[in-house]
C-alpha cells in the first residue's frame, strides 16, 4: 500500500474509531425474516440445539466454519432446508469433519470446514464459485443465519434471518482490529452502519452472499455486532476453493474404488 493510501486509511480509521467509541455492543437485530425457502441453508446442532449455520454444497457435504466443530459427533445433527428451527423436518447425522491443519482459532486463519453427512439429503445444494471472485469494498451483500436476536438472552432465532452488509476494505478492517486478528487475503470484512444490527452467537458458519454468489462464511467478531469491528468472514479465495475441491475429489475417489 502506498504512503498516501496508508495515511488516508489511517486518519479515516482514527476518526471513525473515536466517532463510534461510545457505541455499545448490539445484538443481531435490524435484520428481517427470510421469506423464500433456501434449501441449501442448514443448522448445525448439538443435542438438537442450534450451534452454527452452514451451506449444503453437495448432497452429502456441508460447508461451514472450522470453529463450529462439535464433539462427540454422535451428538451432532444437521437440519436441512428450513426457515424455522422448530418446524424443520429433514434432520441427518454426520460422519465426520474435514478442516485445514493450518486452522487457528485465535488468528481465524483458515476458519473453514467441511462436514460429511451420514447420508445424501433431498435438497438442492448451493454451488460454490469455480474460481475466486473479487469482492471490492463497498459491495452490498447479504448474511443469513439463526443467530440470537438478543445479546443478553443468547437464544437462537427460531426464524431464519437475513441482513444486508457492506464489504469493508481489508486495510481499514485491519485498522479497526489493530491487526488482531490480521485480515489476510483469505478473509473478508463486512458490516452494517446502522446501530443495533449485525451478527451474534449462532451465526458462525453461515453464508455471505454477494450478487447471489456465496463468497464466504461467517468466522466471527469481537462481541455482538460491535460497530467498531466489522464481522470477519472466511473468504472463498482461490486457495480455499482448491482445498474444498481436493477434499471432495479425494472422498469421491475413495468411495468409487
Amino acid at each position: 500500500m502506498d504512503v498516501r493510501r496508508y495515511l488516508i486509511v489511517y486518519f479515516f480509521c482514527v476518526f471513525t474509531f473515536f466517532r463510534l467509541a461510545d457505541c455499545s455492543e448490539v445484538s443481531i437485530i435490524g435484520g428481517k425474516d427470510v421469506k423464500k425457502l433456501q434449501p441449501w441453508m442448514v443448522s448445525i446442532q448439538k443435542d438438537q440445539n442450534h450451534e452454527c449455520g452452514g451451506i449444503l454444497i453437495q448432497a452429502q457435504w456441508v460447508l461451514t466454519a472450522a470453529h463450529c466443530r462439535q464433539e462427540p459427533i454422535t451428538s451432532v445433527t444437521v437440519l436441512v432446508g428450513s426457515l424455522s428451527l422448530s418446524k424443520g423436518t429433514q434432520r441427518v447425522g454426520i460422519l465426520g469433519y474435514e478442516y485445514p491443519k493450518t486452522f487457528n482459532v485465535k488468528t481465524k486463519q483458515d476458519d473453514i470446514m467441511l462436514i460429511k453427512l451420514s447420508k445424501k439429503v433431498k435438497a438442492k445444494p448451493k454451488k460454490i464459485p469455480k474460481k475466486e471472485q473479487d469482492v471490492p469494498p463497498g459491495t452490498k451483500c447479504v448474511v443469513t443465519g439463526w443467530g440470537t436476536t438478543n445479546a443478553k438472552v443468547m437464544k437462537p432465532s427460531d426464524k431464519l434471518q437475513m441482513l444486508e452488509v457492506t464489504v469493508v476494505d481489508r486495510d481499514l478492517c485491519n485498522c479497526y482490529y489493530n491487526r488482531d486478528p490480521v485480515i489476510t487475503k483469505d478473509m473478508l470484512c463486512a458490516g452494517n452502519k446502522q446501530e443495533k444490527s449485525g451478527i451474534c452467537r449462532g451465526d458462525s458458519g453461515g453464508p455471505l452472499e454477494c450478487k447471489k454468489n456465496i463468497v464466504g462464511v461467517v468466522s466471527g467478531s469481537k462481541g455482538c455486532s460491535n460497530p467498531k469491528e466489522p464481522t470477519v468472514y472466511t473468504f472463498l479465495s482461490g486457495r480455499h476453493i482448491r482445498w474444498i475441491n481436493n477434499i471432495l475429489k479425494k472422498q469421491f475417489n475413495s468411495t468409487t474404488f
